[in-house]
C-alpha cells in the first residue's frame, strides 16, 4: 500500500500495523492535566490575570475547561506580599561575586492585595485553579504565611496548592546564589518545614507540593519519602521541572535533537510517579519547555515545538503523571526571571528580535498587543483531547520518530500520532480488539518544522478570542482497520467510535 501525502513525498510501501488493545488499559488522564506557568512577578501588574484580560481568558479557556495555572519561576524568589502600606519591604538580597554570570533578578517586585483579587477573578472567569509559589529564597516563614493566608482566603477553592520556593537544587550555585556553596537536601528540607508550618498555623487546610526542583529528580523522590511522613495529608504532590534543551546559544541544541527525545524522562517519571503512588501523591511537571533560558528561536517558537509539546505532553500522561505546566508569559517579565540576560536573541543574532526571552511561550502577552496562541500552543490542545481519557495500549509500541498513543473517553477510542521526522512520510494501517465503524481525523499542521506561522489543528487556527472551528477527515474503513498516512513534521489525531 502506497499512500502520496500532502508534502509530494511517498509514504513507505509497507505500512507500520498498530492494534490498540483495549484490555491493556493504563491510567485516566486527569481533567486538569493541561496547564500554564508564569513568573510570580506577572502578579506586580494586576491587571495581567484578570477577568478584564479577555483574550487571554478566552485562550486559557479554549485550551482547557479545567486547567491548571502555575505561578512562581525565579522571580517568586524576589517578590513580597505588600500586604498594606505600611508593610516594609524585605532586604534585597544580593548574592556575591560576578553579577554578569547571575541569572536571578536583581530587584524586588512588590505584590498588593489587588493582584491577588484580580486572579481570583481571572480563575473564576477560565474555570482553571491555581499553584501558587512562595518565596523561600528570600523571604521569612512569617511573612510567608501572611501572604498564604490572604491568598487562601481570596482563592478558596481555587488554590490547588502552595509551592514553597523555585528550583532549590540550584541554590547553592553561582548562577543562582540563593544560599552558600554546600546547602543542600537536608538543609533544604530543615527550612521548607519551618515554613511549610508556619503557614499551616496561619491557613489550617493548607495543601502543598513541592520540590520544585530544576533537574534533580533524585530530590522529588527524596523529598516524597521524607516529606510525607512529617506532613501528612497536607502534602498533595511532587513536582519538578523539565526543559528539554538548553540553553538556547549552544549550537549543539538543534530541532533535531528537541525532536529525538531524551530516553531519561520515562526512567525518571516512572520513578517518581511510583513514590507519589507510595505516598498517596500526585506528580505534576510544573514548569518546562522545549529548551531553557527563555527558548530558542526558530525552535521554541516554530512547529518544532508543537510537535515536540504533542508527544512529550502524551508520554508523561501514558507514564501516569497528572499534569504539566508549560512556561511562559510576557517577556519583561520572563526576561527578569533571567537576570535580564538575553541568550535567545543572541542565538537569534538579530537584536531586532520580538520576545526577547519569551520565544517558548504557549501564549504570546506583549504589552499592547492582543494575546496569541502560539505554535506549542497547539501541540498542547491536541494533547488536551486526551484529558479525561484512560491510556490503552497501542501495540508494537513507539516507532523511532513516530509517537504513538492511544486512549478511551465516552465510549470512543483516540489515537495520536506524532511525525517527528523532518522528511519521510508515515503510512499507518490501525485495528482495534474492538468493532469500530466510523473514523475521522484532525491533524496538526504548518508549513515547514521551522514555520513560526501557519500552525494548524484540525485545518483550523485559534483566534484571539479564542475561536477555533475544526474540520474534521472522514477516513474509509476496510477490513476493519483504518489507514492513515501521516506526513512528516505533522500529528494526527483519529476518533474510532
Amino acid at each position: 500500500m502506497t499512500a502520496t501525502c500532502a508534502k509530494g513525498t511517498r509514504a513507505q510501501s509497507t505500512p507500520l500495523s498498530l492494534r490498540v488493545r483495549s484490555d491493556q488499559q493504563g491510567r485516566t488522564v486527569p481533567q486538569s492535566f493541561i496547564g500554564l506557568s508564569y513568573e510570580l512577578a506577572q502578579l506586580s501588574e494586576p491587571e495581567f490575570f484578570s477577568a478584564q484580560h479577555k483574550d487571554l481568558v478566552a485562550l486559557c479557556r479554549r485550551l482547557s475547561p479545567s486547567g491548571v495555572l502555575r505561578i512562581g519561576g525565579n522571580t517568586s524568589e524576589f517578590c513580597w506580599f505588600q500586604a498594606t502600606s505600611e508593610t516594609p519591604a524585605p532586604k534585597l538580597h544580593v548574592p556575591p561575586g560576578d553579577l554578569a554570570q547571575n541569572w536571578m533578578p536583581h530587584r524586588l517586585f512588590a505584590i498588593q492585595p489587588a493582584a491577588i483579587d484580580a486572579l481570583a477573578g481571572f480563575l473564576k472567569a477560565t474555570g482553571w485553579t491555581a499553584i501558587y509559589g512562595l518565596n523561600f529564597g528570600n523571604s521569612t516563614p512569617e511573612r510567608a504565611a501572611v501572604e498564604a493566608a490572604y491568598v487562601r482566603q481570596k482563592l478558596g477553592p481555587r488554590l490547588a496548592f502552595f509551592q514553597i520556593g523555585n528550583e532549590p537544587d540550584l541554590y547553592q550555585k553561582a548562577s543562582n546564589g540563593t544560599r552558600p556553596p554546600g546547602w543542600g537536601f537536608d538543609d533544604y528540607v530543615r527550612e521548607w518545614l519551618a515554613f511549610a508550618e508556619a503557614v499551616s498555623a496561619r491557613v489550617p487546610d493548607a495543601r502543598f507540593g513541592g520540590p520544585d526542583t530544576a533537574a534533580a529528580s533524585d530530590w522529588v523522590v527524596r523529598f516524597g519519602n521524607e516529606v510525607a511522613p512529617k506532613l501528612g495529608k497536607r502534602l498533595v504532590a511532587l513536582s519538578g521541572h523539565y526543559y528539554a534543551e538548553g540553553p538556547p546559544n549552544d549550537p549543539k541544541v538543534t530541532t533535531e535533537r528537541l525532536l529525538a527525545g531524551d530516553p531519561k524522562v520515562a526512567q525518571s517519571a516512572r520513578e517518581i510517579v511510583r513514590t507519589a503512588d507510595a505516598h498517596n501523591l500526585v506528580y505534576r511537571m510544573s514548569e518546562g519547555n522545549s529548551c531553557y533560558r527563555g527558548g530558542k528561536p526558530g525552535m521554541s517558537n516554530a512547529s518544532a515545538a508543537s510537535l515536540w509539546a504533542a508527544d512529550y505532553l502524551l508520554t508523561l500522561a501514558s507514564l501516569g503523571c497528572a499534569g504539566i505546566n508549560l512556561h511562559g508569559g510576557d517577556s519583561r517579565f520572563l526576561s527578569a526571571g533571567l537576570g535580564d540576560h538575553n541568550p535567545g536573541l543572541e542565538a537569534a543574532g538579530n537584536k531586532k528580535q520580538s520576545a526577547p526571552n519569551g520565544f517558548y511561550t504557549p501564549v504570546s502577552t506583549e504589552q499592547g498587543q492582543p494575546a496569541e496562541a502560539r505554535p506549542v500552543y497547539y501541540g498542547m490542545m491536541l494533547a488536551q483531547e486526551f484529558a479525561g481519557a484512560t491510556m490503552q495500549s497501542l501495540e508494537p509500541g513507539q516507532s523511532e520518530m513516530l509517537g504513538t498513543y492511544a486512549a478511551e473517553k465516552n465510549g470512543k477510542t483516540i489515537i495520536a500520532l506524532v511525525n517527528k521526522a523532518s522528511i519521510g512520510d508515515r503510512d499507518v494501517l490501525i485495528t482495534a480488539d474492538k468493532p469500530f465503524h466510523h473514523a475521522t481525523l484532525w491533524r496538526l499542521t504548518a508549513p515547514a518544522l521551522d514555520a513560526t506561522t501557519g500552525v494548524e489543528f484540525g485545518r483550523a487556527a485559534v483566534s484571539s478570542a479564542g475561536t477555533w472551528i475544526p474540520r474534521s477527515e472522514t477516513l474509509p474503513i476496510r477490513n476493519g482497520a483504518v489507514h492513515v498516512a501521516v506526513p512528516a513534521a505533522s500529528a494526527a489525531l483519529i476518533f474510532l467510535s
